[in-house]
């Protein structure tokens, strides 16, 4: 069978298991497997599948019909233009999540600062960051072992020498000695959400995704102990939900934040809400 034939069938096949990118899912990973971009497929896809190569192809495929990541089944996800390996215990970086990037970016134009990383999980956002300010010194904590482990592992490979990592429950192994900038990408769904029973989330951390008082419980902690950790003037940066803006600006507001504003993400939602300590 040729390569052109096995990804036709196994895009016929995701998409009956109700995959929402069923050719893309089929691409990348048969491109994992041979060790191959997505371009060499469309050139080549007259050539034979090897036959060794080809099973390993469809085990994966019969596990990606299940419902399990592409990104947990090849161990890597590109975020930012970097491609970072993933484990189930961390999320998977999101390109929604660029947003909360690029937001910190233009909160940071001095060429020197601190930058810490609540949550750091692969160390996306850290990492994001500290490609591209490398004047700056980024830290990223994480209360899982398994993921700093996985977010050191990902600096190194990639050759990005000013951002570290610790485990660290919430601030509990921070001195408060300042930062510029904060950010975060915390849990924020409600466990009532029904969306957890949907796609790739049924297979990622729990405790990564989801928050009490309908969400809103990790940000607000967030709000409320980052002046500790933030010198006069800093800012705090926030990933929530789409619907959560107005009640993180609101909580923002009340917690003497100034400059506070939303972001919008790829698809239009208010999907990044920051706030300025009082200089």
């Amino acid at each position: 069978m040729d390569i052109d034939s096995l990804l036709g069938r196994a895009t016929e096949r995701l998409a009956q298991a109700g995959s929402a990118s069923p050719r893309l899912d089929a691409e990348v990973l048969l491109g994992h497997v041979l060790g191959v971009d997505r371009t060499w497929l469309y050139t080549w896809g007259d050539r034979a599948a090897p036959v060794y190569e080809r099973a390993r192809f469809e085990a994966l495929v019969a596990v990606r019909a299940e419902g399990h990541p592409v990104a947990y089944l090849i161990g890597e996800r590109e975020f930012w233009g970097l491609a970072l390996s993933t484990s189930p215990h961390t999320l998977i970086p999101r390109p929604d999540t660029e947003t909360l990037v690029e937001a910190a970016l233009e909160l940071a134009p001095s060429a020197r600062g601190r930058l810490l990383d609540m949550g750091t999980g692969t160390g996306a956002i850290a990492l994001a960051f500290a490609s591209e300010r490398p004047g700056w010194q980024i830290t990223g904590i994480d209360r899982i072992e398994e993921a700093v482990g996985l977010a050191v592992a990902n600096a190194e490979r990639l050759g990005i020498a000013n951002a570290s990592f610790l485990v660290s429950d919430w601030f509990s192994a921070l001195p408060a000695d300042g930062f510029d900038l904060i950010v975060a990408n915390p849990p924020y769904i409600a466990d009532s959400d029904p969306h957890l029973m949907l796609g790739d989330v049924r297979f990622e951390p729990v405790s990564a995704l989801v928050a009490g008082e309908d969400g809103l419980a990790d940000l607000r902690r967030l709000i409320e102990l980052a002046p500790r950790y933030l010198l006069p003037g800093g800012w705090l940066a926030m990933e929530h939900g789409h619907d959560q803006a107005e009640r993180v600006r609101q909580l923002l507001q009340a917690a003497g934040y100034r400059e506070v504003a939303s972001r919008h993400d790829l698809s239009g939602q208010q999907r990044v809400t920051l706030g300025r300590l009082a200089g």
